[in-house]
């Protein structure tokens, strides 16, 4: 069974689990062209992240989400948005249905000769900005995407 992802669908199943606040990474290499992982519960491609610990700041979820996703070391960090739409929502192959919220930052990296895949993803790859609509991207980091694509400089989204 695979993770199923919902937003602004009529037909996802009522959360039953708190919400889950979590954060992305939109990581570029020196193109432009976008990190991304296909994650290993289900067929969909989706932007380094994860969820925030009850221990933890933001910015330090972030950093360890990045270095157990990829291997890279965070050199920089720039709030990109926050993504809060009530129709986020995703059921986990282990019956948890959550709402996620998540604030996704713009992140530089330091020099790396190559990346290391976690056993949450099945593939690890930084794809061309113009082909980013060819993949199948998680449903709930869609809003993420459209707001990368149509993003104006230095304004925050906020959804």
């Amino acid at each position: 069974m695979e993770a199923q992802f919902y937003y602004r669908n009529p037909a996802a199943p009522a959360p039953n689990n708190p919400p889950s606040i979590g954060v992305t990474a939109l990581i570029r290499d020196g193109s432009g062209s976008l990190l991304l992982e296909k994650r290993a519960d289900s067929e969909r491609w989706a932007f380094i992240g994860g969820a925030l610990h009850g221990d933890e700041s933001l910015t330090d979820a972030l950093i360890r989400e990045v270095k157990e996703e990829t291997g890279l070391t965070v050199r920089s960090i720039r709030l990109f948005g926050t993504f809060s739409d009530p129709t986020r929502i995703i059921a986990f192959p282990d019956g948890k249905v959550k709402r996620i919220l998540t604030i996704a930052y713009e992140v530089e990296v330091e020099p790396f000769e190559r990346l290391v895949i976690s056993e949450e993803s099945r593939e690890l790859a930084f794809v061309p900005e113009d082909r980013l609509g060819e993949l199948p991207v998680a449903e709930t980091h869609l809003p993420i995407l459209n707001a990368y694509r149509n993003r104006e400089k230095d304004r925050v989204v906020l959804e």
